[in-house]
């Protein structure tokens, strides 16, 4: 999973100017779904809704702080695979249990993980330190510097270490591995950089005013390679599956956390991350929340496949129970798509997808009492509430792929039923304290 990749940065998705051969292989050798869906449009609860199968009406962590936790008895997708016996592992960015909390991966049925714990310390690109479970590595070369260790090359190793081990001890296994690419700030090494000196147009440093991020005098060419050094990674692991003989029994998922979020960076534009799609991360529209989803399994998955079938983050734990040959929690938002997936049976679809993204009050840990930001998708049609206590727009995204054209005072009857969905599919939050990190103060 990259971390605020576009729709449109792929190859394999329209993508003109930035290179991504491997990804667009594994597109190639599998399933590229148009209507895939992000847990939501921002990156901690999105990621909440992937491990708990829970959609943003219900899942633990809905505020983007990234201290907020999972809660104990939340069951997550890693938890569910260790009932048929998988090895677990997560490496990257986590962002929904930081160090001494509940959430953390290590009590969230991961044996081994290694990465960012706070999403705000992922935004460093050179760390000066991450963790290994509750152990803290410490990169002292970094503080300041950034010259030395890429956090992204430490997580990419050790996750094609993995494998290895899984090998090794002959057992299944489930990889997580969420990288903070291509995420602010924009740094990636020297040698990702060049293939795109000389063909890219630049438009100015990149300076972010709150001073959270570190200058870039070349923001489009780092951007570029960033996403490019993703692809590396994900060529990576296709390679060592290949090598351990393990490439027709490992079913590789690839996609995005949310939309894109060059425009928040005044982007302009210029690799139309986005694709045809309107808005961006932090919007409810489509450029926001739809994620560059790709299915492969040798020999099980038909490849060349391109699929229209709507389906979000919360699909993905019952869709691996069902692979894993595990039963499916109860009380899930999310359904399987296997019957998609292998091209047998009858693919169950979903009466609406729903998120939301309350506001949060970090100081109270509370969330504020009013109707939040809001979407629904219904067949073709989409309800959109742009911003909290709003009224809610409708378009028909069968003949309006942008969301361009308002229709709700045109379709009353449909916007009726999507304010219904929007008041029943959500329970209120619950207050959510963000844990304090003594080693990053955030």
């Amino acid at each position: 999973m990259a971390d605020d990749l576009g729709y449109g940065d792929l190859g394999c998705f329209g993508q003109k100017i930035i290179q991504t051969p491997n990804i667009d292989r594994l597109a190639a050798e599998g399933i590229r779904f148009t209507d895939a869906y992000a847990g939501c449009t921002v990156c901690a609860p999105s990621r909440s809704v992937l491990m708990t199968g829970k959609h943003m009406g219900h899942t633990s962590v809905r505020a983007n702080t990234g201290g907020v936790p999972l809660l104990a008895e939340d069951v997550t997708v890693a938890e569910v695979l260790k009932q048929a016996g998988y090895m677990t592992g997560a490496y990257g960015k986590w962002g929904i249990g930081d160090i001494g909390s509940d959430g953390v991966p290590w009590k969230q049925g991961f044996d081994n993980y290694f990465g960012y714990l706070h999403q705000i310390h992922a935004h460093n690109q050179y760390p000066g330190f991450l963790y290994s479970n509750d152990e803290v590595t410490p990169y002292r070369d970094n503080y300041g510097g950034y010259k030395d260790i890429y956090g992204n090359d430490m997580i990419a190793r050790l996750a094609t270490s993995f494998l290895h081990e899984a090998k090794m001890k002959k057992k299944p296994f489930f990889l997580y591995l969420p990288l903070t690419l291509p995420h602010l700030e924009l740094l990636v090494p020297a040698d990702s950089m060049q293939p795109y000196d000389k063909i890219i147009v630049e438009d100015g440093p990149y300076r972010d005013l709150r001073n959270h991020y570190a200058t870039q005098s070349k923001p489009r060419t780092a951007y570029a390679g960033m996403v490019s050094r993703v692809d590396r990674y994900v060529g990576k692991l296709m390679e060592t599956a290949k090598e351990l003989e393990m490439e027709d029994n490992t079913i590789f998922f690839f996609c995005s956390d949310n939309g894109t979020a060059t425009p928040i960076w005044n982007d302009k534009g210029y690799f139309n991350s986005a694709g045809p799609f309107r808005g961006h991360k932090t919007t409810m529209y489509e450029g926001g929340l739809r994620t560059p989803m790709i299915v492969r399994w040798k020999g099980r998955v038909k490849p060349g496949v391109v699929s229209n079938l709507p389906w979000y983050f919360a699909d993905v734990l019952p869709t691996l129970a069902e692979l894993a040959g595990v039963p499916v929690p109860a009380g899930l938002d999310g359904i399987s798509v296997v019957p998609t997936l292998l091209g047998k049976g009858t693919q169950k679809k979903h009466e609406y997808l729903y998120w939301e993204l309350p506001k949060y009050d970090k100081a109270t840990g509370a969330f504020a009492s009013e109707v939040p930001m809001q979407a629904v998708r219904m067949g073709n049609w989409k309800g959109v509430r742009p911003a909290a206590g709003g009224a809610l727009e409708l378009y028909d995204l069968s003949k309006d792929i942008g969301e361009k054209t308002d229709v709700a005072a045109k379709f009353p009857a449909v916007v009726k039923k999507i304010e219904a969905i929007c008041k029943t599919a959500r329970e209120a939050p619950r207050v959510q304290k963000d844990i304090p990190n003594p080693h990053f103060p955030g």
